[in-house]
């Protein structure tokens, strides 16, 4: 008997209290999100998982497919009203052996050095690539130096993140492109390879990888290119100075496969008033291998699902269909957001909102949106209710690479913008761990996120006025 009461109790308080929350105050509800998710918060655990019991997740790895059933499994528990995978194909890219890399000062005289490939580099030879080096900070300087000046040499990209920006997005973005384009750059003018000082604003020994791209380069012209760590890199240039002819060996192991199958993994909550209108809430679930993916973005992938979680057990009954998208492939090709927007578009689904965090698990500051005037005015209107937990940052900018595909002339997109200034001390490297994520920060994230669905979903979307032609 009892086993046939419990249920029936748990139905009628989650009633009872969905009845409460509509008559409440949207102060009165955010109260009620931020509440549950610091004494009643599942995101950490989750986190623990992920990082712990599977690891780095780097796309078409077994790992990343233990990720899959781990967090698959998980919504399900949680009682959604759908969860499934969306079958789709990724790059596989394997690491191999660990690199090596030593500076030759002077014949015989070997100082290790640390450093890692970048992902879709290219292997060296099988014993490894010994040249002279030379020191470029900007695409322009090697244009000037020139085929005579490359050829056959290690082109050494050393152009740091700039410190004095305050947004240490746009540090970032002011440099990446050494390591997204440097080997494709180099191999024009006959380079043998690369070294890339780490996208990093701290001085540590610990080399950063991420994605880099040969463009339509033919397999045979294509040079291997890794990241140096910054402490190793302001080493090399101090040497370079004293001795321009010095030798830099590296030695990798890495490789392209073929493609493979994955899955982007959804949940869903289906709206009671509009459940063709579709609020979404993602991260992407792979990461690199270095470390164990905690802040880049196994955070945004627990945030997400916990933002379904608060709201079953908030007692909010969402009017608009409530997703989670854990997207597969962010990291190294974007197959899993491509991927999802095709199937949207081609399903006809409308998806007024979407927000990603892929931004690490640091306390929450607020978020970037992508909206016209008129939304954008009312997500201003919101800004009062976040004060009370120090989330002040409502700013129109990006919001993230996974949702970006669903941007439409009518739509809101956001992102999660957390404390930043130490998030690339761990992005993309072996530090990249458990240990660096802060439970009350991580929950506190889930529950600002919460909130916006909540707002997102009872208030709806704005429509925006169309400019009209100025007629002559």
């Amino acid at each position: 008997m009892n086993t046939l009461i419990k249920p029936i109790a748990s139905m009628f308080f989650l009633f009872y209290l969905g009845f409460e929350l509509q008559a409440q105050t949207d102060e009165k509800v955010l109260e009620t999100i931020y509440k549950t998710a610091l004494t009643n918060g599942q995101s950490y655990q989750w986190l623990d998982h992920l990082s712990n019991k599977i690891g780095g997740r780097l796309s078409g790895s077994e790992n990343a497919e233990l990720a899959v059933q781990y967090t698959k499994s998980e919504l399900e528990e949680m009682g959604l009203d759908k969860v499934w995978l969306q079958p789709v194909m990724v790059p596989k890219w394997v690491r191999g052996l660990q690199e090596y890399a030593y500076i030759e000062s002077v014949p015989g005289e070997q100082m290790a050095v640390n450093i890692c490939a970048l992902g879709g580099s290219v292997a060296t030879p099988g014993n490894g690539l010994k040249a002279a080096v030379v020191e470029v900070k900007t695409f322009e300087e090697l244009a000037a130096l020139g085929t005579e000046a490359i050829q056959g040499k290690i082109v050494f990209f050393n152009r740091p993140m700039q410190p004095d920006l305050i947004q240490t997005f746009d540090s970032y973005g002011g440099c990446v492109d050494q390591r997204y384009a440097g080997a494709m750059e180099a191999a024009k003018y006959k380079a043998a390879g690369v070294i890339v000082r780490s996208v990093n604003l701290r001085l540590d020994d610990y080399p950063h990888t991420g994605s880099m791209s040969y463009g339509d380069m033919p397999v045979e012209q294509r040079i291997p290119s890794a990241a140096i760590s910054t402490n190793d890199a302001e080493k090399l240039s101090a040497l370079l100075a004293d001795n321009p002819n010095l030798q830099f060996y590296f030695k990798q192991s890495c490789q392209q496969l073929p493609d493979v199958q994955s899955y982007n993994v959804i949940g869903e909550i289906t709206g009671s008033e509009f459940p063709n209108e579709f609020i979404l809430v993602g991260g992407h679930l792979d990461s690199w291998d270095l470390g164990d993916g905690a802040h880049d973005d196994g955070a945004g992938v627990v945030q997400s699902m916990e933002v379904l979680r608060l709201m079953k057990l908030s007692g909010i009954k969402p009017k608009r269909s409530l997703r989670v998208v854990l997207f597969m492939n962010e990291e190294n090709g974007l197959r899993g957001a491509t991927k999802y927007a095709e199937e949207a578009k081609r399903n006809g689904e409308n998806h007024i909102f979407a927000l990603e965090s892929d931004a690490g698990g640091f306390t929450p500051r607020g978020f970037s949106f992508q909206a016209g005037d008129n939304n954008y005015a009312q997500i201003l209107s919101w800004q009062s209710l976040f004060k009370p937990y120090l989330i002040h940052y409502f700013e129109k900018g990006g919001s993230g690479a996974d949702v970006g595909p669903l941007k439409s002339d009518t739509n809101v997109l956001a992102g999660l913008r957390p404390d930043s200034q130490r998030y690339f001390d761990h992005h993309h490297a072996a530090i990249d761990t458990f240990e660096h994520v802060n439970k009350r920060e991580l929950e506190l994230g889930a529950a600002t996120m919460t909130a916006l669905v909540y707002l997102f979903d009872k208030y709806g979307i704005v429509k925006e006025e169309r400019l009209k032609p100025v007629m002559d």
